[in-house]
Formats: structure tokens, C-alpha cells, sequence
């Protein structure tokens, strides 16, 4: 699986460095100089992992971990802080805000990699993800859903939001939440869209009796559950 990570360092020389090394052992990288244009490129998409620098301008690397984890819609990105400071207290300091990891430079390519590859696998990203709910496979590395050992044809919007749904089973995410996770908050889109979609989700669900797994929360949203 190709995974998809956010770098966001203000030095370009170590931006390339990354770039590079990462490239090489198969990910997608994306850029982000500070922690502005890291919000506003989570704005729109939602990457695998961020790694982020501790020192950038403008918003710390800190602070920009604390906003990550203050938005439910990206709260549980995995996060690797990068940074000169290698003393006991930074680190527990970086713990304390939500980083899942800490890598203090200078630092192996090899090194970062696996500490890269061991945080995805944790986070259910490992290599060949699959998603599944009773019969359902949602093959995330070719984009194919599986039910009952039926491939059935799903568009993207309806492919994104069952992916969101059962990467975030139980939750309860209001119509709003869904219009910024499945088409982005920069695409002016009727709330009512959310719900058209959702009753696509269901029709694919339905001949197999799990249409039920998408259940309304009145005054509340949609939430993905196998519990009725």
C-alpha cells in the first residue's frame, strides 16, 4: 500500500531530504513550510501519518499537534515530531500533546522508516489494509468493496464515505463533519448532499441486510455500527 504522509519542515534542504528518502521506500509525500499551510492542506485531505518539525514559524510544530488533536475530523492522524531537541522533557512535553512518536535529529533514513512503517501498522495502515464489518471488505489498496464475496461497484463519494465511516465505527459525526471529511471545506456543498449519499451507501448495503449499519442519530448525525 502507497501511504500518504504530510511532511512539515521549514528548512527545504531537509524537505528534499525527506522527500527523497521517503519516495524511495514508496510513499506519497506532500510539503508543508509552516504550520499554516499544513491546516490548510488538512483542510482538504487527510494523509496517513504528518511528520512534523518542532521548530517552524509561525505556529509551532507543538501547537499545530494540539490543533490536529482538537479536531475531531483528523484527531486520530498518526503524528512523528522531528526535532533537535533531544532532551527528557521535550519529548515527554511532545507525549503530552498527542505525538505518537519522537525522532531527534540527526536521525537514519533507515531508522525513520521503520519507525514510520511500525506507527501505520499500529494504526490498523499497515501494508494490504483492509477494512471489515461482518461480510464487508473494503480493499483500501485497490479501492474495490467486497461484500459476501461479491465485488460491488461503488463511486468515489460513496467509496470515501463508507471509508470513513468504517475507519471511525461507533462515532457519531454530524452532516457538517461528513461535508468536510468527504468533499472538503473549501467545496460549498448543500447539506442535504450528505444525506442523498448516505441513502446510495444504504442501497449498496441493502441486499445484504447491513444497511442497518449506517444508522441515524436524530438531532445528531450518521454514525457506522454493527450494534444495533
Amino acid at each position: 500500500m502507497s501511504h500518504n504522509i504530510l511532511v512539515v519542515e521549514d528548512e527545504p534542504d531537509i524537505r528534499e531530504m525527506l522527500r527523497f528518502s521517503l519516495e524511495r521506500a514508496g510513499y506519497n509525500v506532500e510539503e508543508a513550510a509552516d504550520g499554516e499551510s499544513a491546516l490548510e492542506y488538512l483542510s482538504n485531505n487527510i494523509p496517513h501519518l504528518l511528520l512534523v518539525d518542532w521548530m517552524l514559524p509561525g505556529i509551532s510544530g507543538v501547537d499545530l499537534v494540539r490543533k490536529v488533536r482538537s479536531d475531531e475530523t483528523i484527531q486520530d492522524l498518526p503524528i512523528v515530531m522531528l526535532t533537535a531537541r533531544g532532551n527528557e522533557s521535550d519529548k515527554l512535553a511532545s507525549f503530552d500533546r498527542g505525538v505518537d512518536d519522537y525522532i531527534t535529529k540527526p536521525f537514519s533514513p533507515k531508522e525513520l522508516q521503520a519507525r514510520l512503517k511500525a506507527i501505520l501498522r499500529r494504526s490498523g495502515q499497515g501494508e494490504g489494509d483492509q477494512l471489515k464489518a461482518a461480510d464487508i471488505c473494503l480493499d483500501t489498496v485497490a479501492h474495490r468493496l467486497v461484500i459476501a464475496d461479491q465485488t460491488i461497484h461503488v463511486g468515489p463519494t460513496e467509496y470515501k464515505m463508507l471509508e470513513f465511516f468504517m475507519r471511525n465505527p461507533g462515532r457519531v459525526f454530524s452532516r457538517e463533519q461528513l461535508l468536510d471529511h468527504v468533499w472538503g471545506r473549501t467545496i460549498y456543498v448543500e447539506e442535504r448532499t450528505v444525506d442523498v449519499h448516505v441513502l446510495r451507501v444504504r442501497k449498496l448495503l441493502a441486499p445484504f441486510g447491513y444497511d442497518r449499519f449506517i444508522q441515524t442519530v436524530r438531532g445528531a448525525g450518521y454514525r457506522f455500527s454493527e450494534v444495533d
